[in-house]
Formats: structure tokens, C-alpha cells, sequence
């Protein structure tokens, strides 16, 4: 998530980014508010200073999610979760978290601390219009009116119980608190997200009939992602339930088909690529591990050199891409395998030689098993999430 990251900052530790969709986002609550909400509620001032209000608007908007998130991560932070950072992006932002909160109560108040920020802020700035008003300009007031009715709709907004915006964080933490069993409240927070999700796009799709095109296309993108983000905080949460603290050695596969450094690499197709199938072999001589050899490395060399070079002139190194140690947890070993885009990691002990292969596909078939014979009972209470959000 978010690879187009634009690192601008860090605060009290945390890191702030902006995903390059956030400038389409900036640029359209820009020209909204230039042409459309300021020039209707507040009259008489030239094409110049409007735009200039919309532009302030906008950056006002930027510090409005940053507070907001800012202050998940604090309170996140309070309770003992490691926070990777905050990211800006097209729908808003996100507070990155490496890990779900271990318990209810940690969960509804990290989850409560967002609407409470905003409502927090939109206070203070009705509280400065209110002082300083007849000081200002009116187009200095009219954006800190913007902004701070803008933060009590961002607070309601997120407490609407559609998971994962915080509403939906919050009903976890509550149900959660009540069964006491985080896979089954995530099921019923993540479905009511789904619904809402729905909603908007059924929303967006009248809007669009009706004429109101720009608003149409944004209640369906904001459902699209509402009900997509929901399923996938749902999939990732029953991954992680499964997979956390199996260590790799439970999956990996000790009789490994090795390739000697010396063939050639039109031999390495024939013998090895086409026989077993697999786009990855680990590169062996007298019983040491020297690399290992791909698809993509193959790929890149011409086909008519096949011949005049060997496996050893084409073979990738040994690095934390491509190795796990056998007693890694398997949910880091999918982690690796989704930042990297590797199906299959080599299996190293501290000597340095070959264990085992681990592979997607064989860490696949063990979850499927694992939730077709597991009920939601079967999760405890404190089972953690590796989960964006």
C-alpha cells in the first residue's frame, strides 16, 4: 500500500507522507471550493481571492487529516502499538499501524480519539472567528467557517459505524468487548461497512442520473472504497489469525530441487524451468547455498546468449529479499513476499545453508484448511491484526 509515497515530514516520531492521489484530491477541493462553495455563500469577492480561498481551503484540509490521524497514532502509541507512519491519500488519510490493538479497550480509544480531534479543532476555530472576527478579513473568515464546519462533518463522518472508517472501530471494540472474540466482531463491523459502502454507490449513481455529476462520481469512489477496504480488513484479519506465530519451518519443504552454477542457462530452462515449474530454484554447489536463480533473470538476458552463459553468470545474491530463518513467523514471511513480489523464499539457518523452500501456495493451502476447520470461537480474544488502516 501507498508505494508512491511522498515522505514530507516527521513529528513526535511519526512520519508523514503524501500518496501522489492526494494532489487530485487537493486539486479538486480546490477548484469545489473557488468556483462552487465560497463564491455561493460568500458573495462579492473577485475570481482572484476566491481561488486563493480555495487554495486555503485545501491546505486547511490537509492539516485538518494530519491532526486527525495525528492523534489516532498518539493514543496508539499510548497503549504500546508501533505506528509505521501517516499517509495522505485521494480519500483522506491513514494512521499505518504494523499490528491491530491487543485489546477492546485499546481499540475504542485509539478509534475514538480521531472524531474527538476533529470536533476538538472545529471548536477552537468557531472560537477564533468568534474573537478575532472583526479583525479578519471576510475572506480569511469564511475559510476558518470552512474549516471548522468541515471538521464536525470529518467527525461525524467517521463515527458512522461502517467499518473500518472509527464508527466501525468503535462497534468492534464494543461487540469485541461483549463476546469477547475479535474475528467474530470484525465479521459483523466489516459486513455493516460492505452495506454502507453500497449505500454510497447506489447514492452516487442517483446523483449522477439527477445531474450532479461531480458529486455522483465521489459518493461512488468513497463506496468503493469504504466496501473494499471493509472486505479486505476482514480477509486480512482472518490471515492473521491463522498464520501468526507459525513459524516457517512448519510450511517449508526440505526435499528442495537445486540448480548447480555451472549449467548453462538454456539448460537451466529445459531441465529445471519447464520440468518442475517453479519460478524461483536455489543456486548450490557442495552442499552450499550461492543464490538463487529466477524467471526475471532469464528474461533479461537475450535468448540467443542462453547458451554462451551459465547459471552462475545470471544468479541473484542471498539477501533479506529472498531468505527467511526457519523459526521467522510465517505472517513476516508473507509480508516479504508481498513487498518484494517473491512466491518463494529460500529457508537459511545462521550457517548459512539450505533448510527448506517456503512457498505462497503451500502457506495458502495450510489458512484455507486451518478456517475450513476453525469456527470464530476458536480465535481468542487477543489475536492480533497486521492491517493498514
Amino acid at each position: 500500500m501507498f508505494e508512491r509515497k511522498i515522505p514530507l515530514f516527521s513529528l513526535f516520531g511519526f512520519k508523514v507522507g503524501i500518496d501522489i492521489t492526494w494532489f487530485i484530491l487537493a486539486v479538486l477541493v480546490a477548484w469545489s471550493l473557488a468556483t462552487g462553495l465560497f463564491p455561493a455563500y460568500f458573495e462579492g469577492f473577485s475570481k482572484a481571492v476566491y481561488w486563493w480561498m480555495g487554495i486555503a481551503g485545501a491546505i486547511g484540509l490537509f492539516f485538518s487529516i494530519v491532526f486527525h490521524e495525528f492523534c489516532h497514532s498518539l493514543v496508539a502509541r499510548k497503549f504500546g502499538l508501533q505506528m509505521k507512519g501517516i499517509t495522505l491519500f485521494l480519500f483522506g488519510g491513514v494512521a499505518e499501524m504494523s499490528e491491530e490493538p491487543a485489546s477492546a479497550a485499546a481499540e475504542f480509544w485509539m478509534a475514538s480519539a480521531g472524531p474527538a480531534s476533529s470536533v476538538l479543532l472545529a471548536v477552537i476555530l468557531f472560537v477564533i472567528h468568534a474573537i478575532a472576527g472583526p479583525v479578519l478579513a471576510e475572506p480569511v473568515k469564511a475559510v476558518i467557517i470552512y474549516l471548522a464546519w468541515l471538521n464536525i462533518i470529518l467527525a461525524v463522518f467517521n463515527l458512522i459505524p461502517a467499518f473500518p472508517l472509527d464508527g466501525g472501530r468503535i462497534l468492534r471494540s464494543i461487540l469485541w468487548k461483549i463476546k469477547g472474540n475479535l474475528r467474530w466482531a470484525t465479521k459483523i463491523s466489516s459486513r455493516l461497512g460492505s452495506a454502507f459502502g453500497i449505500f454510497l454507490i447506489v447514492l452516487g449513481v442517483i446523483s449522477f442520473i439527477g445531474g450532479n455529476f461531480i458529486g455522483g462520481l465521489w459518493y461512488g469512489l468513497i463506496g468503493l472504497f469504504i466496501r473494499g477496504a471493509s472486505q479486505s480488513s476482514y480477509q486480512q484479519m482472518l490471515v492473521s489469525s491463522a498464520l501468526k506465530g507459525e513459524p516457517v519451518r512448519r510450511f517449508m519443504k526440505t526435499d528442495v530441487v537445486t540448480v548447480p552454477p555451472d549449467i548453462s542457462v538454456a539448460e537451466l530452462v529445459q531441465d529445471y524451468f519447464y520440468k518442475h515449474h517453479y519460478k524461483m530454484f536455489p543456486v548450490s554447489q557442495n552442499d552450499l547455498l550461492a543464490g538463487c536463480v529466477t524467471t526475471k533473470q532469464v528474461k533479461d538476458l537475450p535468448r540467443e546468449q542462453w547458451t554462451n552463459h551459465s547459471v552462475a553468470d545470471i544468479a541473484q545474491s542471498c539477501t533479506k529479499n529472498n531468505t527467511v530463518g526457519p523459526d521467522t513467523d510465517s505472517l513476516k514471511a508473507l509480508s516479504l513476499m508481498n513487498r518484494t513480489g517473491n512466491s518463494r523464499l529460500m529457508v537459511v539457518n545462521n550457517n548459512g545453508r539450505l533448510e527448506g523452500i517456503i512457498s505462497l501456495k503451500d502457506m495458502l493451502k495450510f489458512l484455507s484448511l486451518k478456517l475450513d476447520l476453525e469456527s470464530d470461537e476458536q480465535f481468542p480474544v487477543g489475536t492480533p491484526v497486521n492491517q493498514q488502516t
